[in-house]
């Protein structure tokens, strides 16, 4: 029963919308309609800049560190293992927060919170590796795909070996990939991040204009004159 509880906290914990709030208390929009769409730490920096684009991805990686280094201390359980689960129910409630009708961001700086509180070498390797890919091609969304897909690689290099700290960031990395490259009813979800300054903005399709060699026929399509 405490287990069961404790995973709930650490949804809620997960599911607090720190860069909803920050972009409505800091610039009185609501980042869910502002460029991508997704409400983590890189639209917000388009939409507000570097400082609270940092204090939001600060406050996320806590949301996943929090359950994942305090709350085995007080489920009575010895079982490490639900260590990583209070993490996962931490990411879990990023990615799908119940009050935002399940639509929030993409899990990876709380993930990467998550884990750090089990395997801090790794973890921090995995930002070196990520830091580096974002200062090379300046797309925030590559070096998030890059460092969750090195993880379990790292993880074995600095001598975890084939523990489930190991065999849960596989499903991590697919997690990742998904929410990165799947598709969603508003387009691909979040495209990619650039590390620039400049908002997208979403565009209705343009209509495409006739060309030469084209005539209209009367139902209104236009078909390639021979």
């Amino acid at each position: 029963m405490i287990v069961a509880g404790l995973l709930c906290a650490a949804y809620l914990i997960g599911s607090f919308p720190t860069s909803l709030i920050l972009a409505r208390y800091l610039k009185g929009i609501d980042l869910r309609a502002w460029g991508s769409g997704n409400l983590g730490a890189t639209n917000l920096y388009r939409a507000a800049g570097f400082g609270p684009a940092s204090v939001c991805m600060l406050v996320d990686v806590s949301k996943g560190f929090g359950p994942a280094w305090f709350f085995p201390g007080l489920d009575r359980v010895d079982a490490p293992q639900l260590a990583l689960a209070y993490g996962v129910a931490a990411v879990a409630g990023h990615i799908a927060p119940l009050w935002l009708r399940f639509r929030g961001g993409k899990g990876v700086a709380t993930g990467a919170g998550a884990y750090l509180a089990l395997a801090p070498a790794a973890v921090g390797l995995v930002f070196a590796g990520w830091l580096v890919v974002v200062l090379l091609v300046r797309i925030v969304s590559v070096a998030s795909l890059f460092a969750a897909s090195i993880l379990p690689l790292v993880l074995l290099l600095v001598g975890h070996g084939f523990d489930f700290v190991f065999w849960t960031s596989l499903p991590l990395a697919a997690l990742v990939w998904y929410t990165r490259t799947v598709p969603t009813s508003g387009g691909w979800r979040g495209g990619k991040s650039h590390a620039s300054h400049g908002v997208p903005v979403r565009r209705r399709p343009s209509r495409t204009r006739p060309v030469a060699n084209r005539r209209a026929e009367p139902s209104g399509l236009w078909v390639e004159r021979r």
